[in-house]
């Protein structure tokens, strides 16, 4: 078998070739392997775009004829208040313009085992999650006569989440140069020292304090974890892959998140690529909507094929076209116009739309030809 399909390794995709080992029962002929794989050549050969054919218009109507019937603008989560994911057409949008900073960042955070079964995932989620000093405060006082602040600390929820006094009294300090914080039971008092005791820094401390990170990953602000078919995971709200990735129960080749920039950033553009591949699919399954992946994967092909991630708009791949005409035709003709008159530019008149502008025949299909007789 395998050397009949040596014959094959140029003509066919590795992925075909692989299945037809596998669906091949031992022992069969060679014959028989040359029919099967002439077989899927030609059905292979059949399903290939032909040369000319314009599968940029085709993917931008397969992708905007059933965009206009997407409906839903969010989803919700089940029990928890601030969780929404944008989906649905603004969620499309989103991904096709490049966004650099999206509605709803989130992540999927799948875990290694045991603790995909259920073994301390809620201890595990909530060591995830951002946590501020405000959490952990039931009261702030501001004694103006000792100049110093007391705020009353939750010690059982500090137990719960396992931090311990030195690492609030090393955060309180690093707020001002000027003061010293100490614990005595459930009580942290913070004090100003030297000369310079005015009450305003005693108000500026005052309004830091809530607001100071005292644990968990920044970034993530909701945890919640969820069964998805036999194991658990814990799907975020806000996102950090970099240091996420760095823990050691996530299953660092699975956990993703929706931030196409961040996934480039951390993982690089092939990764980023895939991502936004999955995330409009996602989309458009949720929708109920049938589109060919190809259409798909040439989108961010073309979002993608510069190394880094260019939105389809006239900051992005617009602006990198070489066509004067066609950056042109697209938003502000005037300015592109002129910037090209200014600097001698010249058109080359390859693409569709400067050859449709002049009334010309289109590099595609038929057009692709250019015959000369002596």
């Amino acid at each position: 078998m395998e050397s009949t399909l040596k014959n094959y390794k140029d003509k066919l995709p590795i992925k075909l070739l692989d299945e037809i080992r596998e669906n091949t029962p031992k022992g069969v002929s060679s014959s028989r392997v040359k029919k099967i794989a002439d077989a899927v050549l030609e059905e292979f050969s059949s399903s290939q775009v032909e040369p000319g054919e314009s599968v940029g218009i085709v993917s931008a109507e397969s992708l905007g004829e059933p965009g206009t019937q997407m409906t839903l603008n969010t989803f919700h989560f089940a029990g928890v208040a601030e969780m929404n994911v944008t989906m649905g057409l603004p969620r499309i949008i989103e991904i096709l313009d490049g966004r650099k900073k999206i509605a709803t960042p989130m992540m999927e955070i799948y875990l290694k085992s045991p603790y995909n079964k259920g073994k301390d995932i809620k201890k595990i989620a909530e060591s995830i999650k951002e946590s501020e000093l405000k959490e952990f405060i039931i009261e702030v006082d501001i004694n103006i006569a000792e100049i110093n602040i007391d705020v009353k600390l939750n010690t059982a929820k500090l137990k719960e989440a396992g931090i311990k006094d030195q690492e609030i009294i090393k955060v309180v300090e690093k707020l001002s140069k000027n003061c010293t914080a100490k614990i005595n039971d459930s009580s942290l008092l913070i004090k100003l020292k030297g000369k310079d005791q005015n009450i305003n820094e005693l108000y500026k401390i005052k309004e830091k304090i809530k607001s100071i990170y005292i644990s968990g990953i920044k970034g993530v602000s909701q945890v919640l974890p969820v069964r998805r078919e036999d194991e658990f995971i814990i799907i975020t709200a806000g996102t950090n892959l970099k240091d996420i990735l760095e823990l050691e129960f996530v299953d660092d080749k699975k956990t993703v998140s929706n931030d196409i920039y961040e996934i480039e950033s951390v993982l690089g553009i092939e990764a980023a690529r895939q991502a936004m591949i999955n995330e409009i699919f996602k989309v458009i399954e949720t929708q109920g909507l049938n589109i060919d992946i190809r259409h798909i994967m040439l989108v961010s092909d073309v979002i993608c094929n510069l190394g880094k991630i260019k939105g389809i708009t006239r900051y992005g791949i617009v602006s990198e076209k070489p066509s004067v005409l066609a950056r042109a035709s697209f938003e502000t003709p005037i300015r592109h116009l002129i910037n090209a008159s200014m600097i001698g530019e010249v058109d080359e008149l390859n693409s569709v739309i400067e050859n449709v502008m002049l009334n010309q025949p289109i590099p595609v299909g038929t057009g692709i030809m250019k015959l000369y007789s002596k």
